[in-house]
């Protein structure tokens, strides 16, 4: 077995560079990597293009790496939440490739899989099929689309063990998984870790082949984008 703990979240990306692609877990804020993005924000690289679902919000996960304008690319589904976001793209500070959310999530899933391009019938007759090849099966026409592959990811387990097993729970398991697969080097903080063979096996969700780095995460604020709660008649 290979023990892969590292110290803490400083030393896991210590050695991120500038220009690197960053693929990032969470769905939301729901099972982001809280310590990493605060890790890297004290870092100087910068010119980051970074896969991620959402972008966070101005002052929370990747919204903290926008506002320190570390981040040259984002490459998301849904960015609505983040007004620094907005002032960035409308400026033309910031590269912005959204996609349909099913399509990134199959375009990562594919670059963890080693498919370099698979057909789809989103996006075709938008401007996100432009450029891009079409193929008709069926009588019905698709759209092809290559595989996204990170030089690190960074992903948020709920549990894992020294060797890099991981359990990722609710809402957290949307991205998680399909990240550490994409990614070159993984890097995973857990809020527990524990020693081989604590973790059943078959409850494993991503295995510990795929990640290089781990550590035991601290002080995670959880932080809801939207509360809603149901008021008293």
């Amino acid at each position: 077995m290979i023990d892969k703990r590292v110290k803490n979240a400083e030393e896991a990306v210590r050695d991120i560079p500038s220009g690197a692609t960053l693929l990032m877990g969470g769905f939301g804020l729901c099972g982001i990597p809280e310590n990493c993005i605060a890790a890297i924000e004290k870092t100087d690289v910068k010119d980051l293009t970074i896969v991620s679902n959402n972008a966070g919000v101005d002052d929370f996960g990747i919204g903290l790496l926008l506002q320190k304008k570390k981040v040259k690319k984002m490459i998301s589904s849904y960015v609505g939440e983040n007004a620094e976001f907005e002032r960035q793209l409308l400026s033309g500070e910031l590269e912005v490739d959204l996609i349909p959310q099913g399509t990134l999530a199959e375009r990562v899933r594919a670059g963890g899989a080693g498919i370099p391009a698979f057909f789809t019938p989103a996006g075709v007759g938008t401007e996100v099929a432009e450029g891009k090849e079409t193929r008709d099966f069926e009588g019905k026409t698709y759209l092809m689309e290559e595989w996204l592959r990170g030089d690190f990811s960074c992903v948020k387990a709920w549990k894992g063990d020294y060797a890099g097993n991981l359990i990722f729970k609710g809402t957290a398991r949307n991205f998680n998984p399909m990240m550490a697969a994409a990614g070159k080097i993984c890097i995973a903080e857990v809020e527990e870790l524990v020693p081989p063979g604590e973790l059943e096996p078959n409850q494993i969700h991503t295995p510990g082949i795929y990640v290089q780095r781990i550590f035991q995460g601290e002080n995670y604020e959880k932080r809801i984008e939207q509360k809603t709660i149901t008021k008293k008649a």
